[in-house]
């Protein structure tokens, strides 16, 4: 299978200096109130879980379809559906665009929603056939700035599923922010509640060194150590950044203050 990672042989990722210089670097986390840098959670993520191998994928077109499939629902269910286009060799462009939607929907079902996400597909697949003759490749020749605007410019595509698309399929360093990154950064304080997706994207192309590898690595080890820890109702003990919760707790707005209790340092 197609996977962008790092090789599990070689020596993990440390921070290069910054072009503007260690002090003025974490000075600026001092100065919002942060007491640790995204260079030291990916470094504790990967030493605790290693490369994720992410994301699975034989061709940058089954990582559209991925992308799509994967929309509000857990990876292995999207995973099944993915397999059942496989099986029935329908992974390539010019094949799934000429299915009938009525035969595309129950190879999906398992991915939920499958009616709007079959239409979602069908989006996609209109827009390459219509601009790119359903070449991926000349769709991905495009600039990051104009593949990302037209990518948004598809009904039922999203930043997330932009960015990813971006990041697993066109290999450009655009890091993907979902549910899991919003969590981890807001609970721990690191930016502010109210941020939205293009002001959490913001902070990480900021503090961190731009490169494929290193978003595609980090994203999956949030992934998991969201999937693991930082639920819906947090799961605080034993999570790696458990050290690096602030000291008033984790940060959770009124609906979820319950939970607070389990979120703050033992």
């Amino acid at each position: 299978m197609r996977r962008i990672w790092y090789d599990p042989h070689a020596a993990p990722y440390h921070a290069p200096s910054h072009p503007t210089g260690p002090i003025n670097r974490y000075e600026a986390y001092r100065n919002i109130g942060m007491t640790v840098t995204l260079d030291e959670i990916y470094q504790r993520l990967y030493d605790v879980y290693g490369p994720q191998n992410w994301w699975p994928a034989e061709s940058s077109f089954e990582v559209i379809v991925g992308a799509i499939l994967v929309q509000n629902t857990a990876w292995n269910n999207a995973q099944l559906a993915i397999q059942n286009l496989r099986d029935a060799d329908l992974l390539t462009s010019d094949r799934l665009y000429d299915l009938p939607l009525e035969e595309l929907e129950p190879l999906i079902r398992s991915a939920g929603y499958y009616r709007m996400k079959a239409r979602r597909l069908r989006n996609v697949l209109d827009h390459l056939h219509k601009h790119y003759q359903g070449s991926v490749d000349r769709f991905f020749d495009l600039d990051t700035e104009t593949l990302r605007r037209e990518l948004l410019s598809i009904n039922g595509i999203g930043p997330e599923t932009a960015d990813s698309i971006l990041l697993y399929g066109a290999l450009r360093p655009v890091f993907v922010v979902d549910a899991y990154t919003n969590r981890v950064l807001k609970r721990h304080r690191l930016i502010d509640y109210d941020a939205g997706y293009d002001e959490l994207q913001s902070h990480f192309h900021s503090h961190l060194e731009k490169g494929v590898p290193l978003y595609n690595e980090f994203h999956a080890l949030i992934v998991r150590v969201g999937h693991l820890h930082c639920r819906k109702t947090p799961q605080c003990e034993k999570c790696p950044l458990e050290e690096w919760i602030p000291d008033g707790g984790i940060c959770l707005p009124e609906n979820e203050r319950g939970n607070r209790r389990r979120g703050s340092r033992k």
